[in-house]
């Protein structure tokens, strides 16, 4: 996808034949690399997929970078609400050293009758927005919408659901000047000390799954990850890399980068990982979360994740899923809409594969 720029006070002025913009620069670059990928995941050759699943999670884990030393969560309730049919608990957990991460907890009062049991437990990321207060539904997004508050209507469906802060986001957002991305400014500041950005937020969001891992009213053999645009980023790859995820709703966001990165001020420093063009577009991040469940959210009307390439990519996906004898475990919602979440067939998936007599996902 291409993009049309008024004439003037956007582009760099060039002769004709030459090219002064850094944007052409990136449209030229971004065509190229993604026409020509490292090691495109073998459709066509399903005899190839054990071997290249194994050298994509290579080249996943030397994307990713450094990561960071683990330490005690020390978990802290700093206050708690009864929401009616579960509580909500305001915590805070470490995840490294001189970094911890505010989250709300919702436990479903259900889940505390004696009997009960460990059950499903459901990460829910937030997008860009005002953080983990949207998908609870203490506060509308930055546009007024109220359809967004995932978190709140898994813990109605008797889930467990952990939703935290990402970095820059909520209780996380430090000041900043207007004129100052905190995504682009984090994103420098984490460079500046060989990290990234998106793992940093991926670390923190592993973390969370170790905490819930170890709560008494979980059973970690069936903690899913759900997320709208850069929740569906930081889902799709919390899902590849981590293997605890066993059922993974992504929302507004699997694309292709040759068709999102190709839209003006769509990436953010939150959202990137150096060389990731060439390297692992979408469609090889999901095939390495199956034959994990995937259900796919795209609305007709999304300006920064179009529904074409996410509708092309997830029927490649089938192609892999079915390949793997798992044709029934990736799932594709293409709803009349705009960028936000829809969870029509996404409840219903979840309660599928992680609900009381889930038919499980394992890899």
């Amino acid at each position: 996808m291409t993009f049309d720029f008024p004439e003037s006070g956007i582009l760099a002025v060039s002769p004709a034949g030459r090219n002064f913009s850094p944007w052409r620069w990136f449209e030229r670059q971004l065509a190229a690399a993604a026409a020509h990928p490292v090691d495109p995941c073998p459709v066509d050759a399903p005899e190839q997929l054990v071997a290249w699943r194994r050298r994509a999670r290579r080249r996943l884990r030397s994307l990713l970078g450094p990561l960071p030393a683990p330490v005690p969560l020390r978990v802290e309730i700093r206050s708690s609400q009864d929401c009616g049919s579960y509580r909500r608990d305001l915590i805070v957990f470490d995840s490294e050293e001189h970094m911890s991460v505010p989250a709300y907890l919702l436990v479903p009062h259900a889940r505390n009758r004696p009997g009960a049991g460990p059950g499903p437990a459901i990460l829910a990321q937030h997008g860009h927005g005002p953080g983990k207060d949207e998908v609870c539904g203490v506060v509308p997004g930055e546009d007024g919408t109220t359809g967004n508050d995932y978190a709140h209507q898994l813990a109605e469906r008797g889930y467990v659901v952990l939703a935290p802060d990402l970095r820059t986001f909520g209780e996380r957002a430090d000041w900043n000047p207007p004129n100052l991305y905190a995504c682009d400014l984090s994103h420098v500041h984490a460079t500046l000390l060989g990290y990234r950005l998106l793992t940093l937020d991926l670390w923190d969001l592993a973390r969370g799954l170790d905490l819930l891992a170890a709560h008494p009213l979980v059973d970690r053999r069936r903690m899913g990850v759900v997320g709208l645009s850069q929740g569906g980023t930081c889902a799709l790859f919390l899902a590849a890399w981590d293997r605890r995820v066993k059922a993974t709703v992504v929302s507004g966001y699997l694309n292709r980068w040759s068709a999102c990165a190709s839209i003006p001020w769509n990436m953010c420093g939150s959202q990137t990982l150096p060389g990731i063009v060439s390297t692992l577009d979408h469609f090889e991040l999901g095939a390495l979360v199956a034959p994990r469940p995937l259900l796919v959210e795209t609305g007709s009307e999304d300006n920064i994740f179009p529904a074409a390439a996410a509708i092309e990519v997830s029927e490649q996906l089938g192609h892999v899923y079915g390949a793997m004898g798992a044709a029934g475990r990736v799932q594709l919602d293409a709803f009349e809409g705009g960028h936000r979440w829809h969870g029509e067939q996404a409840y219903p998936f979840l309660a599928r594969w992680l609900g009381p007599g889930g038919e499980g996902g394992s890899d």
